[in-house]
C-alpha cells in the first residue's frame, strides 16, 4: 500500500511534487482515476489517504463523504481506502472526556464511528496509528499499553474485518539514557502476543529514520507472534527530495535479503506523489513509486531490469533511446 502523508489543507509533509491530489471539496476524479491505474499496473492495492500526523476532522461526516467518492472510484481498480487517524480524534471533537482506551465511553465512540465508516465505504480497509510519538496523543497519555489501545480499535473494526496498522517509530522521554535505535524494541517486545489478531506492527525498513544507509530494524527479528509490515520511504526525505536523481530499489533489496518479504503481512511505501504535472516532480522519481509496487510483490526482481523496464514504458524503446541509454553504463554500475 502507499501512505499519503497529506494533510487536510493540501500541503503534504516531506512532499516534493506539488499539492495532495485529494484535494477536498474540490477532487479532481479524472487524476485520482489515473493514480488508480497508475497504482493497479503494480500491484498496489491499498491507500491510506492522509497523513499519520493526523487531523481528527478526518473523521467528521463531511470528510467522510469526499471519502467515499475516492473509495468509489479505486474500487474498480482493486484498491481499498484506508484513514490515519488521531487516537485522541473523540476528546478532540467534543464527544468524549477522554480518549483513555479502558474508559468505555471512548471504545463505544470508535465502535460507532467504525459503523458510520462501513455504512459509507463497505471495503473500508482500516486505520493507520501514529500514537506516543513526536508528540502525537496515544494510549501513554493515559499509562495504557500500545496493546491496550491498538486492542480497543481493533474491536471496533473486528466486525466489520477492518485491520489496525500500529506504527513502531516510537522514541522519546520514557527511555532516557537508552539508545533510539532500540527504543521501539523495549516498547513493543514485552507486549507481543498481546495484540488481537486484526493488529499488524508497521515499522520503518531502519531502526533510526529512513537514514540513507541503515541496517534493518531489530523489530523484525524481535516480534515473533505479531504480524509484521514494513515501511519503505518512497519519497526522498534525506536523499535529495526532488532535486536530486536517487534510485532506491537497491536499497530496499538489500531490506528484503535481510528480512525476507513472506515474513511480513505486507509493505507501505511513503508515497512521493503530488499535483505535479510528472505526479512526482522530478522525472526520475517515477521510477521509485514504480520499483516499490514490483519489489513489493516480488523481492527477488533484479534492479537493472526493474529500471530498464520502467525506462522503457516512460520513454519508450526507439533504437535511439536505447543508443543513448546504453551510453550510461558505467553509471549503472553504481546504482544498480
Amino acid at each position: 500500500m502507499l501512505n499519503h502523508w497529506d494533510n487536510l489543507d493540501g500541503s503534504i509533509e516531506r512532499g516534493y511534487a506539488g499539492n495532495s491530489i485529494f484535494e477536498w471539496f474540490h477532487l479532481d476524479q479524472h487524476l485520482i482515476k489515473e493514480y488508480a491505474r497508475a497504482n493497479a499496473s503494480i500491484g498496489i492495492n491499498g491507500s491510506v489517504l492522509n497523513n499519520v500526523n493526523a487531523s481528527p476532522k478526518i473523521l467528521t461526516a463531511q470528510y467522510l463523504n469526499e471519502i467515499k467518492t475516492i473509495a468509489d472510484i479505486l474500487r474498480p481498480y482493486g484498491i481499498r481506502v484506508y484513514l490515519s487517524i488521531n487516537f485522541a480524534s473523540p476528546m478532540a471533537l467534543g464527544d468524549t472526556q477522554t480518549a483513555d482506551p479502558l474508559d468505555k465511553s471512548v471504545a463505544a465512540w470508535w465502535r460507532k464511528k467504525a459503523d458510520e465508516i462501513y455504512r459509507l465505504i463497505p471495503d473500508f480497509g482500516g486505520f493507520l496509528v501514529k500514537a506516543n510519538s513526536e508528540g502525537q496523543p496515544g494510549p501513554g497519555d493515559y499509562h495504557r499499553s500500545h496493546a491496550e489501545g491498538a486492542n480497543m480499535l481493533a474491536d471496533a473494526l473486528q466486525p466489520h474485518g477492518g485491520i489496525v496498522m500500529w506504527r513502531c517509530f516510537v522514541y522519546g522521554a520514557n527511555h532516557k539514557g537508552e539508545d533510539r535505535v532500540m527504543q521501539a524494541v523495549s516498547e513493543f517486545k514485552p507486549l507481543d502476543g498481546q495484540f488481537r489478531p486484526n493488529v499488524i506492527l508497521q515499522t520503518k525498513n531502519g531502526p533510526l529514520d529512513f537514514q540513507p544507509r541503515e541496517p534493518y530494524s531489530p523489530i523484525f527479528d524481535q516480534i515473533k507472534q505479531t504480524p509484521n509490515m514494513a515501511e519503505l520511504q518512497i519519497t526522498q526525505e534525506y536523499l535529495g527530495q526532488s532535486r536530486h536523481l536517487v534510485y532506491l530499489a537497491p536499497m530496499w533489496k538489500e531490506f528484503f535479503s535481510f528480512v525476507p518479504a513472506q515474513k511480513l503481512k505486507g509493505v507501505a511505501g511513503v508515497a512521493n506523489i503530488g499535483k505535479d504535472r510528472n505526479w512526482c516532480g522530478h522525472h526520475f522519481s517515477q521510477a521509485n513509486w514504480y520499483a516499490f509496487g514490483r519489489l513489493a510483490w516480488n523481492p527477488g526482481l533484479a534492479s537493472k531490469d526493474i529500471a530498464e523496464d520502467w525506462l522503457t514504458l516512460t520513454f519508450g524503446s526507439s533504437p535511439e533511446f536505447k543508443v543513448q541509454s546504453s551510453e550510461l553504463s558505467p553509471l549503472s554500475s553504481l546504482l544498480f
